[in-house]
Parts: structure tokens; C-alpha cells; sequence
């Protein structure tokens, strides 16, 4: 099953009617995926509940949004993020009857009671970071995912583009998965070109190894600018991983105990590389897989954020675009956990 999610649709959030445009495109949205009535509601009343939290709350509040098509049933992804004071104790406001200003619900807990999943994190002085997802077809709560992999990603434009330059694509089957991350070289257009070259190519051929499918991928991208790319096949079962790659995407294994880099070969895949070799890692069950760009600055650590390696991959992945983006290129960041 190819489970790539579409593009978040920002909006930067500063006076109370931009909540509503936010829940208008959400209604286009959900008619789109055939929400029912009920559905459509909870997600109107979360997204109330974000967005007034962040004109009300926040600094540089962001709530972006993204339907997710490979999940069964289809979601609708909301992440809201802020640069604000953050909150000291976040199971206070989670508490129900606790509200900070008369919306309809009752603040972070109605949120959390009316999205099939919540995640949140939130540190004192740096800011808060909510994902809340809302599925077709379901009750609050109702759903309970039989698959092996959870995964989340984004992608951020380099300042002035209108396209990223970067691209990434996973695939799921059963107990087993392959992910790949392409960084066009430059940014723009051409940059997407190139990494798109590389994605759609990911997603036509099922049986190449990592390095057999760079060393195709080389081949069919001589036209282009080229690409750093990085291409990881999973097995949960057996907890082990495959990883090749060529070029500066930065590849991490992270959990409480163990955080360690990936190798990639240096290179630029479509105009010159070594020979690729693919090579084993193992995985452990609560070990978090994560791969970026180089808009992503590579000295981050997540142990020292209490929580945070508990959360929804899209939380750890909008706090490592938060924290550690270089701001001046595309990035992208992927977080895979096994479920």
C-alpha cells in the first residue's frame, strides 16, 4: 500500500475569523473523503478549539492540514504549532472543565476527546505542538490500527519558492515497508524534477534493493540537476532495516537508550556516485527511524525534550522543522515507528 500523505496547507493564524476559513477548507475537504455528519462535526469543533488556542495563546501560530488517503479509513491530519510560552503542565489542561476562554468545547480536552488521534508536546518558553487526526466513517476514538508502521512527514519550500524541492514516498506491506527521502540539488523546480524522478521510480518497482533501485535511479536521472536520495526497506518482524544511500539525507535510529546514524556514501545520485552497497541495522521494537533533508541541521538530540519520544511522529517531526531548520532551503523530515 503506497501511503504517501498529501502536502499540509498552512495557515498562520493572528485574528479569530481566519479560524473560520481554516474550518471552511476542512468542510471542502471532508465532503471530499465523504465524511458523514458526525465526523465533519468533531472536526469542525477541533479545529475551533486549535485555532482559537492559537489566536488567543500563541506566537507565530501555525495550523496546517493534510488528508491522509492511504489510511482506511481516510483522515483528515491537523497540526497546530507555535512559538509561544508553552505550558507548564499539560495533563492540567487536559483535565475536562478546564478551558482558558469560552470556546465551544473545553480547550485541549475537547480536542483530545473528539480526534481519533492526539499527540501533543509543549515545553515552557519554546511552545506547543498539537496533531490531531479525524477519520471518515468512525467514532472518537473508535479506531484501533492493525498496522506495523506509523509514519508521519513534512516538507518546507526554501524562502520564495512556491515548490519544494524535496520529495519522499513510503509503501507498506504487512510486516514490511520501504521508505525513500530525495533532496533535489538547488531548490525550485528543477530541484522537484529531480527528486520526483527519483520518488516516482521508488513507487513503480517493488523487488530492488535499496542500493539496486540508486543504482537505477542514477541511470534514469542523468537528465536532471540530480539528487542526494536515501532509500531504507523495514522488517518488523525480524526488527532489522536495509539502508542506502548517496548524498547528505540524514539518517538516525532513535530511542531512550540507542541513537545512531545511518551511513550514507557521498555523491549526488543522476551525476556521480560510487559503488552502493546496501547495509543492515537493526531495529529496535521502540526505536524510532528517522530520515531528513539538509534543511534539517544534523546536531539535534530528542531525549533532552521530556515526552517528546513518546509522540506522534508528526509532533517529533514539526519539533525537529521548529527547532533545528536551517530556513534558507527545502527540508523535509520522515518519522517512522513501529507500532
Amino acid at each position: 500500500m503506497n501511503s504517501h500523505v498529501a502536502s499540509h496547507v498552512a495557515f498562520h493564524l493572528q485574528e479569530p475569523s481566519q479560524v473560520g476559513e481554516v474550518r471552511r477548507a476542512a468542510a471542502r475537504l471532508a465532503e471530499e473523503l465523504k465524511f458523514d455528519e458526525a465526523c465533519s462535526g468533531r472536526l469542525a469543533l477541533v479545529i475551533t478549539e486549535l485555532g482559537t488556542n492559537l489566536v488567543r495563546h500563541a506566537t507565530g501560530g501555525r495550523l496546517l492540514m493534510a488528508a491522509r488517503r492511504g489510511d482506511d479509513p481516510a483522515s483528515i491530519e491537523l497540526l497546530a504549532l507555535d512559538d509561544g510560552p508553552g505550558m507548564a503542565d499539560v495533563a492540567s489542561c487536559l483535565r475536562d472543565g478546564y478551558s482558558t476562554g469560552g470556546t465551544p468545547g473545553t480547550g485541549l480536552g475537547a480536542i483530545q476527546r473528539m480526534s481519533d488521534d492526539f499527540s501533543i508536546n509543549s515545553t515552557p518558553g519554546r511552545g506547543t505542538i498539537v496533531v490531531a487526526r479525524v477519520r471518515a466513517g468512525r467514532g472518537a476514538g473508535s479506531h484501533v490500527s492493525t498496522q506495523r508502521f506509523r509514519h508521519a512527514a513534512l516538507s518546507y519550500c526554501a524562502p520564495g519558492e512556491t515548490v519544494c524541492g524535496d520529495g519522499y514516498s513510503v509503501k507498506w506491506h504487512g510486516e514490511t515497508g520501504r521508505a525513500i527521502v530525495a533532496d533535489g540539488l538547488g531548490h525550485g523546480p528543477g530541484a522537484a524534477e529531480a527528486a520526483q524522478v527519483a520518488v516516482t521510480l521508488f513507487e513503480s518497482v517493488a523487488e530492488p534493493s535499496p542500493a539496486q533501485l540508486l543504482e537505477r535511479a542514477h541511470t534514469s536521472m542523468r537528465k536532471t540537476r540530480g539528487a542526494a536520495v536515501a532509500v531504507v526497506h523495514l522488517d518488523a518482524a525480524q526488527g532489522k532495516l536495509v539502508f542506502a544511500g548517496a548524498g547528505n539525507i540524514a539518517g538516525r535510529i532513535v530511542s531512550g537508550v540507542e541513537d545512531r546514524s545511518l551511513l550514507s556514501q557521498h555523491g549526488t545520485i543522476g551525476l556521480q556516485i560510487r559503488r552502493l552497497n546496501d547495509l543492515p541495522y537493526d531495529w529496535p521494537e521502540h526505536a524510532l527511524l528517522i530520515l531528513h533533508s539538509d534543511g534539517i541541521a544534523t546536531r539535534w538530540t530528542l531525549a533532552d525534550t521530556p515526552g517528546l519520544l513518546q509522540c506522534d511522529p508528526l509532533v517529533i517531526a514539526a519539533w525537529l522543522m521548529r527547532e533545528h531548520s536551517r530556513t534558507r532551503d527545502d527540508a523535509t523530515v520522515l518519522v517512522i515507528r513501529r507500532s
